[in-house]
């Protein structure tokens, strides 16, 4: 039996399925046009620090622009350069984020390898390392897997760029950060994050990519990009799943 029959066989057995609702659709990993149309995908002109929306059409980078932030950025300066977002965490966007955080959705990665690519497609850099946001090893014997080490890997796959999961670790186990105020987030998350052991000289003169899932106010990515910044990494950026908040 060829591969083709085989294929037509499973897809008739199994039929695609949306990753939002569970109706049928036209291939696999995808979503229908009502969840598509659900889901906040990001575009237009985005504050070029975090990447969520800002009001206006004209898109960083265009003749005579200027990189826009939002007010959230212009008042805390980043410890990165430049940032983006694929989607807006709610309504659809924040069921799947959550679905793949707590529900093993991991039919979620590959189309969200593919959000993720178009949505830092201005900011990737040649020789450009893909690390993604540490869980501490507590979480994670309890949650069994990092999302965030899951989506650098399909991003990965996408962008052709090297992937890192072990430059980065949370050198102490730290609450979970909802419920908590702004200046709290970041008090909780200062130096929890260090540069793993021997890893300096990958990072050292390198542009660094920082990947997680949803971005709230930033703590835990200023963290993680406070550590590559000082042990050498020529410029960090960073790339999310879902941008929690909107700009005012």
């Amino acid at each position: 039996m060829n591969g083709g029959v085989v294929q037509s066989v499973l897809q008739t057995l199994y039929p695609p399925r949306c990753l939002g609702c569970g109706a049928r659709v036209e291939s696999d990993f995808g979503l229908c046009g009502p969840c598509w149309r659900e889901t906040p995908f990001i575009s237009g002109l985005v504050c070029d620090a975090c990447g969520i929306p800002l009001p206006g059409e004209q898109e960083p980078g265009g003749p005579g622009a200027e990189p826009a932030q939002c007010d959230a950025c212009l008042v805390r300066v980043r410890p990165w350069a430049r940032g983006r977002a694929a989607m807006l965490y709610e309504s659809m966007g924040r069921r799947l984020v959550l679905g793949l955080k707590h529900g093993d959705r991991h039919d979620v990665l590959r189309p969200a390898g593919r959000w993720l690519a178009r949505a830092g497609r201005e900011i990737f850099a040649r020789n450009m390392l893909i690390v993604p946001v540490p869980l501490h090893w507590t979480r994670l014997v309890k949650r069994r897997f990092n999302q965030s080490a899951h989506l650098a890997e399909a991003l990965a796959r996408e962008t052709g760029l090297r992937h890192r999961p072990d430059v980065l670790i949370r050198a102490r186990a730290t609450p979970s950060l909802g419920g908590m105020g702004h200046d709290h987030r970041f008090q909780t998350m200062a130096g929890a994050i260090t540069l793993r052991e021997g890893q300096r000289r990958r990072i050292a003169g390198r542009p660094v990519l920082i990947v997680d899932d949803v971005m709230t106010s930033g703590a835990s990515l200023s963290a993680a990009a406070e550590a590559l910044v000082t042990h050498g990494a020529a410029e960090v950026s960073i790339l999310v799943l879902a941008r929690a908040g909107r700009a005012t």
